[in-house]
């Protein structure tokens, strides 16, 4: 049965810009490693990482919502259509058997922070959870020095400087952990 890496990332960034490219390398690294991917369905990073995946013969899900009324990626293999932003986020989560955050803003701390509070409080099993980023380092620390004060599970999410070491992580965990 094949696994799947939800990945959360911006819309704004487009092909050639440095965002861009590193999700797309790390879709097609996924994609190498018998990885299928699911992304909110729209442009930039999901579109990136979308197309890496398919490119290397792997599937690619989109989880889209009408609120939105964009144009899916040219590059899904699926998509599944939804009618509200929380219907979207929790079909993102229901989907991954792990998940990646890359650069994003407000709608990308979001799906970080659901994933993060159903892990937290035991919503679901634990799985394999990685960030890519400066931006994302600091914002965990800062949230890991609460965590430890309201004495709950620590180390949930790992961090790491760029899209190789990420997969790095994730792969061998899908791998031995499922």
């Amino acid at each position: 049965m094949s696994k799947i890496v939800s990945v959360f990332g911006s819309s704004i960034p487009q092909q050639g810009d440095t965002e861009y490219e590193n999700a797309y390398r790390l879709g097609k690294i996924l994609g190498e490693n018998g990885i299928d991917v699911c992304t909110g369905g729209y442009m930039g990073i999901m579109d990136a990482v979308s197309k890496g995946a398919v490119e290397a013969g792997r599937d690619a899900v989109g989880i889209t919502v009408s609120v939105f009324r964009s144009n899916p990626s040219k590059h899904l293999t699926k998509n599944i259509a939804t009618n509200s932003l929380m219907v979207r986020i929790e079909k993102l989560v229901e989907f991954g058997d792990a998940y990646i955050i890359l650069p994003g803003g407000t709608g990308t701390m979001l799906e970080l922070t659901i994933v993060w509070e159903f892990l937290n409080k035991g919503l679901m099993n634990i799985k394999p959870v990685a960030a890519v980023g400066d931006m994302w380092k600091n914002i965990i620390d800062e949230m890991e020095k609460r965590i430890v004060i309201e004495k709950r599970k620590t180390g949930l999410i790992k961090t790491f400087e760029d899209v190789e070491e990420c997969a790095g992580y994730i792969i061998p965990k899908l791998l031995e952990k499922f």
